[in-house]
């Protein structure tokens, strides 16, 4: 079983930039998919963006230009680039790693707030 530890986390001013990183307890190279989840305040947690193994990537159309999934495998990391950051993106963000024989696994989510 992996784990995963999501951080950097924190608050930015309206249009700003933040990198989150998702590392894993092990290699990442077995792990078929890699995904970014939010939720905010008193909403349900839903898709921000998706790498798959071999490199591909999906977004959720809130985010899409704005952030970019990327994995580095040599850190075993996941990161989230996002640029150009509103006040809607204030969110707790969960890594989610899933397919093959892995159980669906989350970290325990890293805090992210936009100040308008």
């Amino acid at each position: 079983q992996v784990r995963l530890v999501e951080s950097g986390g924190g608050l930015v001013q309206t249009g700003g930039s933040l990198r989150l990183s998702c590392e894993a307890s092990g290699s990442i190279r077995n792990i078929m998919n890699i995904a970014w989840y939010r939720q905010p305040p008193g909403k349900q947690r839903d898709f921000v963006a998706l790498v798959t193994n071999v490199g591909n990537t999906n977004y959720a159309d809130s985010v899409k230009g704005r952030f970019s999934i990327s994995r580095d495998y040599a850190k075993n990391t996941v990161y989230l680039q996002m640029n150009s950051l509103k006040p809607e993106d204030t969110a707790v963000y969960y890594c989610n790693a899933f397919g093959g024989s892995l159980n669906p696994t989350w970290g325990q989510g890293t805090q992210v707030t936009v100040s308008s």
